[in-house]
Order: C-alpha cells, then structure tokens, then sequence
C-alpha cells in the first residue's frame, strides 16, 4: 500500500509522476506572526460516506457524473497548454522568492498577503514552499527555493464551499491529477487520462472494489 502526504491547501494527492513526495514531509512548526483573514469559514458539510453500501453501478454513475464536471466543456479549470500559460504566466516566477522562502522556512503560516506552508525533504532542508495568495484563493503555488514554479493547483469558482474541484498541472502545463471535493472527508480522485483512482475518505483511499489503495498523513 502506498503512502502519501497530504497537501496542505488542495489535499491533493500524487499518484506517480516525476517527484518523489513519500520523501518529503510537512515540518509542524508553531505559526510565526499569524494573522486572522477576513474570509469566512465556509459551511461544514456533512456527507455520509455511503461508498460501502451503494452498486458498482451506482459507483460507476456518479464517477461518470463527477469526471463530466471535472472534464467537460463546461470546466473552467481544464485548459489546454496555451490557456495554462496565458493564465500562470504571471505566477512561472516568484519575484520575492528569498523572502517568501524565509517565511516558510521559518514557521510563518499567514501573513497580510498569503498562506505559506514548507515541504521539507528527509534531513530538513526546504525543497518546496507553497503560497496561496488572499486575493487569489483558486490557486495554489508550488516553488523550489530559487522561485522556480513546480506545480500549482487550481480550484473550481465555488472555492472554499462544497462540492467543488480542484486539477493539478506541472509548470509546463501539463495535467497531473484532478480531484471532485465533495466534502472535506471525502474527495473523488482521478488521473492525467481522465481515469478514476480512488476515493479518499480522511486518510484511506479505497478503489471500485472497495479495496484500501492508499493512505495520507496530515489529515
């Protein structure tokens, strides 16, 4: 069974791909300087994880139904490689990398502009900071610590309200997962071709067939 750490703004999980993050680790480190934001909590929403009790076919429908919303012509948020770049063009490169890179590095956690959050490899040393700015919340940045974007997240307009759908590209704009929020326990997962992975359930993610495939910490 492999494991996986989740990611602390999408929850994102990879399944594969070029970068080993079963290397990499979330240091729980306390807030430095925190800040409250003026954005509200969005309403909890209580699910009922019913996986276990409905059809294959009742599984089947509703994946079809999720992967047409993620995936379908009325998606906002799958772009083609030349939407990617029009869209990021100006986030390939953070400017004010050294400071932001400090910041994470040192605890911070919030500040009048964003979010930070660091992904440390195993003998401490920072590979990745991630920034969610406040006046952009549909997108989740990823930089190695020259600035250099390496991924980035990208959510649905109903961002942070349930359901909602978050996809994941590389900084060149290639897609690399995609996941349907339908509350924030349970989340539907599917790869770069379109194909259902899993569904997560707080930190086990369980196939068609029921089987637990995978597991996350941080959750």
């Amino acid at each position: 069974m492999k494991k996986i750490i989740a990611v602390f703004f999408m929850l994102f999980a990879f399944t594969g791909g070029s970068f080993a993050f079963e290397d990499i680790f979330v240091e729980e480190k306390p807030p430095v300087n925190e800040q409250q934001t003026a954005q509200k909590e969005p309403p909890v929403v209580d699910v009922p994880f019913d996986w276990f009790d409905i059809s294959d076919k009742e599984k089947t429908a509703r994946i079809n139904d999720y992967s047409e919303i993620i995936f379908g012509e009325n998606s906002k948020i799958y772009l083609s490689k030349a939407e990617f770049n029009k869209e990021l063009s100006k986030y390939k490169k953070d400017k004010d990398f050294k400071h932001h890179y400090m910041l994470a590095n040192n605890g911070v956690t919030e500040d009048e502009d964003a979010k930070y959050n660091p992904f440390y490899y195993k003998n401490n040393t920072l590979v990745i900071y991630a920034i969610m700015y406040n006046n952009d919340p549909h997108h989740a940045l990823y930089y190695n610590p020259y600035g250099k974007l390496f991924y980035v997240d990208i959510t649905s307009d109903e961002y942070p309200n349930f359901p909602y759908y978050s996809m994941q590209y590389d900084r060149k704009g290639n897609l690399k997962s995609a996941i349907y929020f339908v509350s924030h326990d349970i989340q539907y997962m599917f790869n770069a071709k379109k194909e259902f992975i899993g569904i997560w359930y707080k930190d086990k993610m369980y196939n068609i067939e029921n089987k637990q495939i995978s597991t996350r910490e941080g959750w």
